[in-house]
């Protein structure tokens, strides 16, 4: 009997139960901060694959930007699995589609810059994917896509916001942060807060209650 069997089993004769191993396969601080919140326990590793990588396969598939995110947030947990066997794992991944076009997070602040300057005045969609991931076997997956309007921004107002708000900006595919002053550039938002944020958080605490993963 393993450590894992016999632990279960000392909570079967006390009629205990033990709180189930959650990885987090993300570095992203804003994700850890909203299971933080919650009151979830977790452990947080990130996933060590390039997403580029990833999506270079995908080229010419005609898979769209939500169905792109869920096979980014499956690498990510499939990855992060294989150093944790046994736990469930998290596994999240954003995409930002404008216009059919998939746009990655910016580089540096000045194409951070032209990426604000590119949605000025327009819709774009932000998907979020999630999976849950034990072993090689995927519990659950899941995409949320919110479509954001962007106000008309005037070019020097977003160079005076980047230099105020600085790296953080970097963070984010879309070069904003809702939670922040990001939220200044929005003219309309349709979808959920969490899921802007990069993480579906009330459908995935409601996944975790169903998988008794957590206090129902």
């Amino acid at each position: 009997m393993n450590n894992a069997e016999s632990n279960r089993a000392r909570n079967d004769e006390t009629g205990l139960q033990s709180a189930p191993d959650l990885v987090l396969a993300s570095g992203s601080r804003f994700r850890a901060t909203l299971l933080s919140n919650a009151g979830i326990s977790f452990r947080a590793d990130p996933a060590r694959i390039s997403e580029r990588d990833v999506e270079a396969p995908l080229a010419g598939s005609g898979l769209d930007g939500a169905e792109i995110a869920i096979v980014l947030a499956l690498a990510k947990a499939e990855e992060v699995g294989l150093r944790n066997p046994g736990s469930c794992v998290i596994g999240c991944d954003q995409t930002l589609s404008l216009d059919g076009e998939l746009l990655h997070k910016p580089a540096n602040l000045d194409e951070a810059r032209r990426r604000l300057l590119q949605l000025s005045g327009r819709e774009h969609h932000l998907n979020s994917a999630i999976c849950l991931q034990r072993d090689d076997e995927t519990l659950w997956q899941h995409v949320e896509t919110c479509t954001i309007r962007f106000r008309d921004l005037d070019p020097g107002f977003v160079g005076r916001h980047i230099s105020r708000v600085g790296d953080v900006v970097l963070s984010s595919v879309g070069a904003y942060q809702i939670e922040g002053e990001g939220v200044q550039l929005f003219d309309s938002i349709r979808g959920d807060y969490f899921s802007i944020m990069g993480l579906p958080l009330l459908q995935l605490l409601a996944k975790l209650r169903e998988l008794e993963l957590i206090d129902r």
